[in-house]
């Protein structure tokens, strides 16, 4: 049976188009029920009348018809086991899948989970439950009548079912079809209909064996909330939004939160070269870091500048607190803010007038213990600084203290200080290894969970074997003495070099990338994770890889001894590493030793070795050296930044040892290499596909961001030229000190903090002038040499085949648009990653300082307003050594007493306190210690020992004096035994 859709759409040059298309509707698509005797039923039976749920609003047996909103706002509910025999209705599936992709995705992930009984009915095709748009009707009112129409319809089917004399003699009670929904006019109209019907909130507080589901509940409002008087301006309506920006009157931009300042922000507007300001928090007007924003620029005159100030909420307000004490604690607040600013150089200013898109997600945390008792309104304070705290309702309390917990946004109402939310799930105690662990991955949106079945089915199955036909289609390079050299403990070894003696007296060198792309082929699911995660994210002993760890660590890895698949990029260069010519093929390899860079180092510097191995190092080491002095007499810049080492125990994962990472001759051998590999394969990709092929670059910073390494480098008497990468890498060499080592690295690491983010792009995007990457001086670059970690090499992979004939193209290959949005969220993963790994760093040094206390010499770094960053060499440490007390007057162990005062000076960047400067560089000797009193946030506290100022630096006896030149480690437990 067929029936006719008809709609009507306009064209772009106003015409009316009128559009008809045939709609099946079919007689045998089951209910899907145990309990149905008329359905033919093509699958195992999914509602059945095994579980029963005990409601005291519904006191009988009863299956679940779920509204599009109840998906969509309750999920986190529909995720706990708790709801069975649930009906799930194609036109609401696919209403969630237009509306919220990531839901959809929780969603479907239900629906496929048999143990919980979600039955998909096709009622969209289903010759009685289909409900054709009637004239003058809105789309989203027939979506309503037509899960009516399913509902209703079910119900009687289900009732006719029941309804013969054996059934009744059963003494069973029939099961019946409810409707949940949030929409009140969907109810009402339900109701009036004869439809059993209730809100998610009513079904879910009637549910009396899960009391605390009622916790996951979404809300808007809090039961017996006092409506309060508006705390913010009222949001312009989604009308007015895109009138002004259509006008010009407003911006629009991605809403950036301040770390530091809860009454300050930022939002990136689009052909705007500096971020507009937002300062206060009436300007500020709920937006929430991520949020897509609608801004109204101030009048010049009105402009501020950042505060560079540390400023933190300390009160936790009710909304019923006397409006006038909180406006007055505010102002005086802001006027801080305002004051710091007022000095500096003005930036465009503006006001949130509106959202245009929200960017809610989880937000981990813990609850804030409440000063009234016996209540179940909470603070959550999530560990993210940039987000606001969160009031939530939980009977949990205290069960949940001490607790790390992840709580999500439900909205935030005018009248209310903080948005409302409602508890997801605990994700274990404070301070414990893994529940940290878990925290970073949430707070920077690494995607962690295990490999589906679907990813998993598109591995190869084992045993995995090498087969005729595939060493027939490769370059069989099994006999080379083809290596490995990586770092200790490295598992998933992506690349392999190779250089050998030519009879013409010229040499030729390979490297050898594994090639995952012949596992992963374009479009499956394995290929989506794989592109979804974008890289393998690094923490301390813990790796969360790309791609399952059969390839990973094993079919792909390119371990010693072990017959591999290969992409490789070969060169015949003489004796001065001049390319004479190049070559790509797909391989078969077999690495002769998988070595860490110290083995490859000493093998290189043992005259006694003399095997093949070495000969090919040391030809290696050498033809690296004269590429890297090519590269920095082009410009290329040699930047630093501290790194740090764990020593991880086994079995509890705790740090044990910390220290600055080394770096070896045989570092430097591989990344030349690397880099030369990518240049090379970067050059062909561009020339074969000049509109699609995927291009790494790294714009040049603009001159101000120099600004704070030119001053501190001028005061130290070097004149740093920025003029080109040439000129800045020439002036970087010759800042050296004799009586301080250490000189040359702090100014590569200030010149690091001012450089921009290299990014990934596609090369019909962009102009050839602005393909440069300013770091490397290369004027075309791309990512070729690891595809186990980074989705982009797969795909430079599957170019470079194409354009050699070693595997065929395919559409979206050369979808510009497509890809673009790939590069899009690599670039976000890439970041999300980096930000990881340096918050597992910081994890663990914190756990490395629990219970001890050590004097260590450093260095200045950069100078602040109301701080010094200070730099520990030999932990490769960096921390903020605070120069002013709080206004309240309390004063943490790193703050100073109110009596000192530092004067900070702009124009050369120097903190005084009496006759003691504070310039960039300056040697200091500090105290390293743990604060632990705030139980989320544990920092690591600097403070001065030396130089010595009074009512400032750590107050040392004769003995500690004796002990402090030259500084040394001093520990508690060295203090009890004094």
């Amino acid at each position: 049976m067929q029936t006719l859709r008809e709609f009507t759409r306009k064209t772009k040059r106003g015409n009316i188009l009128k559009i008809v298309r045939e709609h099946y509707l079919r007689d045998d698509i089951g209910c899907g029920s145990d309990l149905c005797q008329q359905c033919f039923q093509n699958e195992v039976y999914q509602l059945t009348s095994q579980h029963e749920i005990q409601c005291s609003l519904f006191k009988f047996p009863h299956y679940i018809v779920l509204d599009t909103n109840v998906v969509l706002d309750q999920i986190d509910v529909l995720e706990e086991d708790v709801l069975h025999n649930v009906i799930v209705l194609t036109t609401v599936l696919n209403e969630v899948k237009h509306k919220s992709s990531s839901i959809y995705k929780r969603f479907n992930e239900l629906v496929h989970d048999r143990t919980r009984n979600f039955y998909v009915f096709v009622n969209e095709h289903h010759k009685d439950t289909y409900a054709d748009r009637e004239p003058d009707e809105t789309a989203n009112d027939r979506n309503d009548r037509a899960i009516r129409v399913a509902t209703k319809w079910y119900d009687d089917h289900l009732q006719a079912s029941q309804s013969s004399k054996e059934f009744e003699h059963s003494g069973r009670a029939a099961t019946r079809v409810i409707l949940l929904t949030d929409d009140a006019g969907n109810r009402a109209k339900a109701e009036a209909e004869g439809i059993l019907v209730a809100s998610a909130s009513e079904y879910v507080k009637s549910l009396d064996d899960f009391p605390l589901l009622v916790d996951k509940l979404s809300r808007n409002t809090f039961e017996n909330e006092k409506k309060g008087l508006p705390q913010y301006p009222a949001h312009l309506s989604m009308k007015e939004l895109l009138e002004g920006l259509r006008n010009k009157k407003l911006l629009q931009g991605a809403f950036q939160a301040s770390r530091e300042n809860y009454l300050e922000g930022s939002v990136n507007v689009e052909d705007y070269e500096k971020e507009i300001l937002i300062q206060g928090r009436e300007s500020l007007n709920r937006a929430v870091d991520g949020d897509l924003v609608a801004v109204e620029l101030l009048p010049e005159n009105e402009w501020s500048a950042p505060s560079e100030i540390v400023l933190e909420e300390k009160n936790v307000y009710a909304d019923d607190v006397p409006s006038e004490e909180r406006a007055a604690d505010e102002k005086d607040m802001l006027k801080q803010v305002q004051t710091a600013a007022a000095s500096a150089e003005r930036t465009p200013t503006g006001r949130i007038v509106g959202i245009v898109r929200r960017k809610w997600r989880q937000y981990c945390g813990i609850l804030q213990p409440s000063l009234v008792e016996d209540t179940n309104r909470h603070i959550f304070v999530p560990a993210d600084r940039k987000i606001p705290r969160i009031r939530i309702e939980t009977r949990q309390a205290a069960m949940l203290q001490n607790q790390r917990i992840i709580v999500t946004i439900d909205t935030w109402p005018r009248n209310s200080r903080y948005p409302h939310g409602h508890f997801v799930r605990s994700l274990g105690p404070l301070g414990n290894m893994a529940t940290e662990n878990e925290v970073i991955l949430l707070e920077h949106d690494v995607p962690h969970c295990k490999f589906s079945e679907e990813v998993l089915s598109f591995l190869p199955k084992l045993p995995w074997i090498i087969t005729e036909e595939d060493y027939a289609k490769r370059v069989d390079l099994r006999d080379l003495y083809i290596c490995s050299v990586d770092p200790p403990g490295c598992t998933d070894i992506d690349d392999a070099l190779h250089c050998r003696e030519l009879p013409n007296g010229n040499l030729e060198v390979g490297v050898h990338i594994a090639d995952v792309s012949h596992f992963i082929r374009p479009g499956n699911a394995l290929d989506k994770e794989a592109s979804a995660r974008g890289t393998t994210v690094y923490l301390v002993g813990k790796r969360i890889d790309m791609v399952p760890e059969l390839l990973s660590s094993n079919l792909c890895s390119l371990v010693g001894g072990v017959e591999r698949f290969a992409f490789s990029c070969v060169w015949e260069v003489d004796q001065e590493a001049n390319i004479l010519a190049k070559r790509f093929h797909k391989s078969v390899i077999k690495s002769k030793k998988a070595m860490t860079y110290e083995e490859a180092q000493v093998i290189i510097d043992d005259p006694m070795q003399q095997n093949e191995i070495a000969k090919s190092l040391r030809h290696l080491n050498r033809l690296a050296k004269i590429l890297k002095k090519r590269r920095m007499d082009n410009g290329a810049l040699v930047l630093a930044s501290p790194e740090i080492r764990f020593q991880v125990d086994s079995e509890t994962h705790e740090p044990l040892e910390v220290e600055a990472k080394q770096m070896r001759e045989t570092n430097s051998m591989v990344e030349e290499f690397m880099l030369l590999a990518n240049i090379t394969v970067a050059d062909h990709i561009a020339s074969e596909f000049s509109e699609c092929a995927v291009l790494r670059r790294h714009p040049r910073p603009p001159p101000t961001k120099f600004d704070p390494l030119v001053k501190a480098a001028r005061y130290q008497g070097y004149q740093v030229d920025i003029e080109s990468g040439l000129e800045l890498s020439h002036s970087l060499d010759k800042c050296v000190k004799e009586d301080n080592p250490y000189f040359n690295t702090m100014i590569r690491i200030l010149t690091t903090r001012c450089m921009m983010q290299a990014v990934y792009f596609i090369s019909g995007s962009l102009q050839k002038e602005e393909f440069f990457h300013y770091g490397l001086a290369a004027p075309i670059y791309t990512h070729f040499t690891s595809p186990i970690r980074r989705y982009s090499d797969i795909m430079v992979h599957r170019l470079l085949a194409a354009s050699i004939g070693a595997d065929s193209t395919y559409a979206e290959l050369l979808d510009r648009k497509a890809n673009e949005e790939i590069c899009h969220n690599l670039n976000y993963r890439h970041k999300m990653a980096q930000y990881a790994g340096r918050a597992s760093v910081a994890l663990n040094t914190h756990l490395f300082f629990r219970g001890k206390e050590e004097d260590e010499e450093g260095y200045v770094l950069f100078v602040r307003k109301n701080a010094l960053q200070v730099l520990i060499p030999k932990y490769g440490l960096e921390g903020t050594l605070y120069l002013k007390s709080d206004k309240d007057g309390k004063s943490g162990l790193e703050r100073t007493k109110s009596e000192v005062v530092f004067t900070f000076n702009e124009e050369d960047y120097t903190q005084r306190c009496g006759n003691v400067v504070f310039h960039s560089f300056d040697p200091v000797t500090v105290r390293l210690s743990l604060d632990s009193s705030n139980v989320q946030h544990e920092k690591l506290v600097f403070r001065l020992v030396k130089p010595y100022i009074k009512g400032f630096s750590v107050e040392l006896n004769t003995e500690d004096a004796a002990d402090a030149a030259p500084p040394s480690k001093k520990t508690k437990k060295d203090k009890k035994k004094k």
